[in-house]
């Protein structure tokens, strides 16, 4: 593995900031309350946070934590919005990457640029996470960790068919053509190839810069999806379900009863895109499982995005919530959840062979995930964590539902996405 780093930082120095406070002198009897709040994304999600939270708590035994999971998505930021509107958001909070922007500019969040030093250095952090949490050289938020898009398949399908496992090595990617003609091969009257590029909130992006497209322009005012670029991926996305029969479409999972990740575990879809965190859920079913990058457009790269860790500008307790924040981007709460399967690290040091030895969990990871950590590491910012609306992966979903389920025209499609994430745009930047 390449031993790519911005900033000379040892593994040592990594435990330090993860194990020892830093500010907090109240006595144990003297002890601080944070509320904290996040979304209920997964049972298995929601008890390691708990978890975290009892580590923490036992390293700083005057800060008791409570935390409040909620809802996901566009409900959950609605909520943080109008909780910043009534001043009422919570010390430490779950900030979703899109909707960063929007809630920092109401001067919700408390700044935590002037917060880093040798012991915590903000060029440890690797450059996608560093960029989303950076907003004019400003600093309101912590990434959580990074996630990317890629490809999951069930080896005993593969096997079964007499097909090779793609390679897990990014210089050894398959192409979108070659992909397509994997999934085709491992379609029968009871299997299906692959299932998940038609959901495109995650895995949508990572296709988009691929084949040399973008999603918006420089300052990320406007939208620039009414592009060559996007058409034919979108058109190949509908290609391999409607053209090769390859996929089936939502409707089908809803019929069957079970959920894509059950249905590549049953073998009843050969192969998965899905976002890195799903391997958590994946490997603890016991399934026969191999992963591999995305399949190249031209490019070879994944995105990498994740919500990132706030504290509200209004906190009484500022330090304490600092101490927090830290805690959560280090090895004994981030470094936990990805050994678990469900992140990646966001930190160039956790990447570095003694710290990779400290997380790295073959029974989660398998043989020949290290392949895949530079691809992790280097991965190309997503550019929805640098727009400032909420609204934008909401529109794509509903645009692009009406384009492979309702035969909605594809160049009427790219101009309702650029049209209505132009509007929305607008509408955060006004409000």
């Amino acid at each position: 593995m390449k031993k790519k780093r911005l900033v000379a930082m040892s593994m040592a120095s990594l435990m330090a900031v993860t194990s020892m406070g830093f500010g907090i002198t109240a006595k144990a009897d003297d002890v601080v309350e944070l509320t904290f709040m996040g979304w209920e994304a997964s049972p298995l999600e929601t008890q390691a946070v708990e978890d975290g939270i009892k580590a923490f708590e036992e390293q700083y035994p005057n800060i008791k934590v409570t935390y409040t999971p909620g809802l996901a998505g566009s409900e959950y930021n609605a909520k943080l919005l109008s909780s910043a509107a009534a001043k009422a958001l919570p010390d430490v909070m779950f900030v979703a990457a899109e909707s960063y922007r929007q809630i920092a500019s109401k001067n919700a969040l408390m700044e935590l640029t002037d917060k880093f030093d040798e012991n915590y250095p903000l060029d440890d952090f690797i450059a996608s996470s560093r960029q989303i949490m950076e907003i004019d050289g400003h600093i309101y938020g912590i990434s959580s960790c990074t996630v990317s898009p890629i490809v999951y398949y069930n080896k005993d399908v593969f096997d079964a068919a007499g097909i090779a496992y793609p390679s897990s090595d990014p210089a050894e990617c398959w192409t979108m053509e070659e992909f397509r003609e994997i999934a085709k091969q491992l379609t029968t009257e009871d299997i299906y190839g692959v299932y998940g590029l038609e959901t495109v909130a995650d895995t949508l992006n990572a296709q988009i810069l691929s084949n040399g497209g973008t999603r918006y322009n420089e300052d990320y005012t406007q939208s620039t999806m009414n592009t060559p670029e996007v058409k034919e991926v979108l058109e190949t996305i509908k290609a391999v379900r409607v053209e090769d029969g390859s996929a089936p479409d939502a409707s089908t999972l809803d019929a069957v009863g079970m959920s894509a990740k059950q249905m590549l575990q049953t073998g009843k879809v050969a192969m998965l895109v899905d976002g890195s965190w799903s391997l958590q859920e994946l490997a603890a079913s016991g399934m026969n499982i191999g992963m591999a990058p995305m399949p190249s457009y031209g490019e070879v790269l994944t995105t990498g995005q994740a919500h990132l860790h706030a504290i509200s500008a209004t906190t009484e307790h500022p330090d304490e919530a600092w101490e927090f924040l830290k805690f959560l981007s280090g090895m004994d709460y981030q470094g936990a959840l990805v050994k678990s399967g469900l992140w990646m690290p966001n930190r160039y040091s956790m990447y570095e062979e003694d710290a990779v030895n400290e997380w790295y969990d073959e029974n989660v990871h398998g043989d020949s995930y290290r392949s895949m950590l530079d691809y992790f590491r280097d991965a190309a910012v997503d550019p929805t964590a640098l727009q400032p609306s909420a609204q934008a992966r909401d529109i794509i979903a509903e645009e692009t539902d009406m384009y492979f389920k309702m035969d909605q025209d594809i160049d009427v499609t790219l101009q309702n996405l650029d049209s209505r994430i132009d509007a929305a745009i607008a509408d955060a930047l006004q409000q």
